[in-house]
């Protein structure tokens, strides 16, 4: 049995059908989505921390203490990359979908791609 818990940047309120947050430290609001087995178990929110407590690394550190295993993202620099690879979360790129719902159906596909450093924006 497989188990995780994905975090998707997401526009206010959150949830499903909630617009994707394009880039993840500064989105209004994380959908938090636990999978069990490919299917979507529960769905809650979670908030974003404000960027001057930690820079780049607050995000990230702030979604590892709450459990979050993997992460499904438009856009991030490569400081908060290397971070979610540091804590052992996976981060995907999922900058070609509207809404956390047809991310996360994309990942239970296995559609997704890991995020790499030619996904990464500069200069933040």
């Amino acid at each position: 049995m497989s188990s995780y818990l994905i975090a998707v940047p997401s526009a206010m309120p959150g949830g499903l059908d909630a617009a994707m947050g394009m880039h993840f430290g500064h989105c209004d609001i994380y959908t938090l989505v636990e999978i069990e087995d490919n299917a979507v178990k529960n769905v809650r929110t979670l908030e974003n921390v404000p960027h001057q407590q930690g820079g780049c690394m607050a995000p990230v550190q702030h979604l590892a203490s709450n459990g979050v295993n993997k992460i499904l993202a438009g856009g991030m620099g490569m400081r908060p990359l290397m971070g979610f690879q540091q804590m052992g979360i996976e981060a995907y790129f999922a900058g070609q979908f509207p809404t956390v719902g047809a991310a996360i159906e994309a990942f239970n596909a296995g559609k997704l791609m890991p995020f790499s450093t030619e996904n990464t924006c500069g200069g933040h």
